[in-house]
């Protein structure tokens, strides 16, 4: 597919439509309150039932879920949440069961749908994910988070850390072993946490500070078998086929920021003046400013490039872990500018450049870092040694 035909998919009648509710639901119900939820370190309960009464948290679900729309209206929403002046981290902590609730909507129950999918869309319910530990990231096959078989419970002891939305999270999706080594042996469960033997502990983060995360003990938690998504041994191919959504998701916000901060600077070096004369006429100010929008814009093509193709159903592995990076990158490097063109302003807190620049931080971590993404091409390049 071409680029201007992806771009075309990307820019419909209804789709603009979709854009302009969400910046409005943005202008309305976000950014008054952006700089008080990020000094609070969470958003209220209240935006997700007022997110999900606009049917925004129902996008990319399918229909027999209560979902509506697909992938990629969800991205649109990302992005525009963003352009719009939002941050990636409100897409981190309103949108969480994007990474909650696609497992339980393919593999799991039409029971586990009604108690936790519906209501997570509808904004009543906040799902987490919870698959890395203290001692296991990447490597999803290593975890040890123990799940035993107990009559008709399974007893669960360990521990998840790196948990969006998991002081809020009325539930999480947990990756537990209820097998042998290996990833034969992983098995995805819903847990409540309001079940005895759950503690969540706050984390205090770099960037995303409207978004909480938390480390989830779980101390012989007992969790009805029925709340197993999918057959036990299960859990690590499902966990790899979600991988793509949250990767180009992530992409896709990396772009967004990017573009956000190349229009904030733009912006600024119009009405900021030095020495009698506006920072845009300074040949310097504008060559580095030519250079931030050709990133991000060279980023944002091909990430909605490659989510067309991979939502068409397109092999595109290996252009997503480039696409994922490419944004990273243009992503790091836009941010950093813009702080820098913003002068001593872009380094005071509440000041939006500079919540770009702390929140851009993890986007080449989360969903695989950047290292992983580059081991993925190098694999499917034929370079395994």
């Amino acid at each position: 597919m071409t680029a201007t035909l992806a771009h075309a998919v990307w820019d419909t009648e209804e789709r603009r439509e979709l854009r302009a509710l969400v910046r409005r639901f943005t202008e309305r119900e976000i950014l008054p309150s952006l700089a008080a939820w990020e000094d609070a370190g969470a958003m209220p309960r209240s935006l997700h039932a007022r997110a999900g009464a606009l049917g925004l948290l129902a996008l990319g679900f399918p229909e027999a879920v209560g979902g509506e729309g697909v992938h990629l209206d969800s991205a649109i929403a990302t992005e525009e949440l963003i352009l719009a002046g939002g941050s990636s981290g409100v897409v981190a902590g309103l949108f969480t069961h994007g990474i909650a609730c696609p497992h339980i909507a393919s593999f799991g129950t039409p029971e586990l749908a009604d108690r936790f999918v519906r209501p997570a869309l509808l904004g009543e319910l906040i799902g987490s994910l919870g698959i890395t530990e203290p001692g296991t990231g990447s490597d999803v096959a290593g975890i040890t988070t123990r799940a035993v078989r107990d009559g008709e419970n399974y007893v669960v002891t360990g521990a998840k850390t790196f948990i969006t939305s998991g002081t809020r999270a009325d539930f999480v999706t947990t990756a537990v072993r209820t097998g042998g080594p290996g990833h034969r042996g992983i098995s995805l469960l819903v847990i409540e946490t309001d079940r005895l033997g759950v503690h969540r502990t706050a984390l205090r983060k770099m960037g995303w500070h409207c978004s909480d995360t938390a480390t989830i003990s779980l101390d012989e938690v007992r969790v009805p078998v029925s709340n197993l998504v999918g057959p036990e041994g299960s859990g690590f191919r499902q966990i790899m086929e979600r991988f793509g959504s949250e990767r180009l998701s992530l992409a896709v916000q990396a772009a967004a920021t990017a573009q956000r901060c190349v229009d904030l600077t733009i912006a600024w070096a119009r009405q900021r003046e030095t020495f009698g004369a506006p920072l845009a006429t300074r040949q310097v100010v504008r060559h580095r400013i030519a250079q931030m929008a050709r990133r991000a814009t060279v980023a944002r093509v091909y990430v909605r490039d490659v989510f067309v193709r991979w939502e068409a159903g397109e092999d595109v592995v290996i252009e997503l872990a480039m696409a994922k990076n490419q944004a990273v990158e243009a992503c790091d490097w836009v941010v950093n500018e813009a702080v820098q063109l913003h002068g001593g302003a872009g380094y005071l807190h509440g000041v939006e450049v500079e919540r770009h620049y702390r929140d851009a931080r993890i986007l080449g971590i989360g969903g695989g870092t950047n290292e992983i993404m580059d081991e993925v091409v190098a694999s499917r390049l034929g370079l395994d040694g």
